[in-house]
């Protein structure tokens, strides 16, 4: 599934994402400051939180109560090594049956060979536009 949208029509993208998801492991790929977290953020926001979400660029993980799930936010862009995901339990959190969405999984993409997960690709477009690309089974 491929969405093109404006940041104001993110709510009803974040809708849509969530309506379309196969697994409750999402990994987000796209460059700096194309949106991971704003998309993350409504996405929670539809999953019943009701927390402020904030980037977990320096906690690594944050981890919020949802409506009906608990919602672990991971951002791996400052993590040097997959041994460090592995020193903060990241295999429990993958095996806890919650939402789990991961920005910047290529810096352990090893660790997620064997989970069941779905995709989302954010690009910026030239006129200012973003463009989600959502795939099963990243």
């Amino acid at each position: 599934m491929e969405i093109t949208f404006s940041l104001n029509e993110i709510k009803a993208v974040a809708f849509k994402l969530i309506n379309h998801f196969s697994e409750k492991t999402i990994l987000f790929y796209g460059d700096m400051g194309v949106g991971k977290t704003t998309l993350i953020k409504e996405l929670a926001i539809e999953l019943g939180v009701i927390d402020t979400l904030s980037s977990p660029t320096f906690s690594i993980v944050n981890e919020y109560q949802a409506k009906d799930n608990l919602l672990f936010h991971f951002d791996c862009y400052r993590l040097g090594s997959e041994q460090e995901a592995l020193d903060i339990g990241i295999e429990d959190y993958l095996n806890a049956g919650h939402f789990t969405f991961i920005e910047w999984p290529q810096n352990i993409g090893s660790l997620l060979s064997t989970i069941k997960c779905n995709r989302v690709e954010l690009k910026l477009n030239a006129n200012g536009t973003r463009t989600a690309i959502l795939m099963p089974d990243g």
